[in-house]
């Protein structure tokens, strides 16, 4: 109310001054251009723009007002497609999101029709597309944003090698990436695509072909690029002992040769070591087994080797337990190496010491291994009622080991 007062007296204050003004002097204008000639005095001719103005201003806003209301009915305006696009968009992506495949499909593809850089709703709705398993409407879909946005083939090109390994295409996927790779060399994805290819065919001297390139450009962290050199070599491992026994004959060659290509570190490492004696083992060469495992546990203790060397028989069963008996001298407490131990005692006729090693491995750590050796062990021996108890405690800390239920981590655990 006060503000409205103000206003008004603002409004009779400023007609005062101007009647004050007309009538001290009116002032005089005159415009004169060839026959044309105009006179009033200064106020008149102010009054007059004012009144022009106004005209134009109010014309400008009925025009804005009739083309607003026109875009608003006219269903077809840009104002209304591009509204429609927008909408279309936006329930696009939210159904791929949900998994409406079908609505998805509908939705994104209306999306991309509308939109000046459609790649984000064709790969939606290729993506979509291949859920309902119409793999040739989802080729479609990445065909057309290729025409649309042709630079973007790249990332096309990655989508569709995502979707034709989603499908089992394998094949197919691995001609993608490689046509990708010889003209982008290093880029980390499709060398990372190419990684996951490979893995999945299980070609695995493909993936260590692979390893150097990965290492250099960055494409995998130290752990997981480690893990995979591991996974892949000691499948390679596994690969050249099958090669050793085609035609029904044992060949070590091919085994040996595999583990020659390793680099010195690699052949350092406990999980390869141990893989290739076990198939060295495999291929009834037992003696080269052994020299592999203490030489590596000599150079670096692993319980998971020991564990391995207790089951391999060198070529002198006595020096193998004296071996083993100067480890214990470090690793007194692992239970793992008294199990070693007391099986090495069993292959030499040593019931006693035998006895003591799996009694004593017992102490530090019931496992199912040590307590079915102890019971074969009691068993020869005619102790049958220690024996049978031995066997129950065996399977059943066996089937705790199989039911045991996976336990959250608690915070701050």
């Amino acid at each position: 109310m006060r503000r409205a007062l103000l206003i008004l007296l603002l409004l009779v204050a400023t007609a005062v001054l101007i009647g004050l003004a007309v009538v001290e002097d009116p002032g005089y204008v005159l415009i004169a251009y060839k026959n044309f000639r105009y006179e009033s005095s200064l106020w008149a001719a102010v009054a007059l723009i004012a009144v022009v103005w106004l005209a134009v201003y109010l014309i400008r806003l009925l025009l804005s007002l009739v083309f607003v209301s026109g875009g608003v009915v006219n269903p077809w305006s840009r104002r209304n497609r591009k509204r429609r696009v927008q909408l279309a968009s936006e329930q696009g992506l939210l159904d791929l999101a949900e998994g409406r495949w079908a609505r998805a499909v509908r939705h994104l593809q209306r999306a991309a029709e509308g939109e000046q850089q459609p790649l984000i709703y064709y790969l939606g709705a290729a993506r979509a597309a291949n859920e309902l398993g119409d793999y040739e409407q989802s080729d479609g879909f990445l065909e057309k944003a290729l025409e649309r946005q042709p630079h973007a083939e790249l990332a096309i090109a990655l989508a569709h090698a995502e979707l034709q390994q989603a499908r089992g295409q394998t094949e197919a996927a691995l001609e993608t990436l490689q046509v990708m790779r010889d003209r982008h060399p290093h880029h980390r994805q499709v060398l990372k695509h190419l990684q996951q290819v490979h893995q999945q065919r299980g070609d695995w001297p493909a993936v260590i072909a692979l390893l150097p390139d990965l290492r250099k450009d960055k494409v995998l962290g130290d752990a997981e690029l480690s893990a995979l050199e591991q996974q892949a070599w000691s499948a390679r491992l596994a690969s050249a002992a099958t090669d050793g026994l085609n035609n029904g004959e044992i060949a070590l060659q091919p085994l040996t040769q595999a583990w020659q290509h390793l680099s010195k570190a690699q052949r350092s490492e406990p999980q390869l070591v141990a893989v290739y004696a076990e198939q060295l083992r495999v291929l009834g060469a037992p003696e080269e087994a052994e020299e592999v495992l203490r030489a590596a546990i000599t150079r670096q203790y692993d319980s998971r080797l020991v564990e391995l060397y207790g089951q391999v028989r060198g070529r002198d069963a006595a020096k193998q337990v004296q071996t083993a008996e100067g480890w214990l001298k470090t690793n007194p407490t692992d239970p793992v190496l008294l199990l070693c131990l007391g099986r090495l005692c069993l292959h030499n006729n040593l019931w006693g010491k035998a006895r003591e090693y799996f009694e004593s491995s017992l102490s530090f750590a019931r496992t199912p291994q040590t307590c079915a050796e102890l019971a074969r062990l009691l068993a020869q021996k005619g102790e049958l009622q220690r024996s049978n108890e031995l066997y129950e405690e065996g399977m059943q800390l066996l089937d705790r080991r199989v039911t045991a239920p996976l336990v959250p981590a608690t915070a701050g655990a």
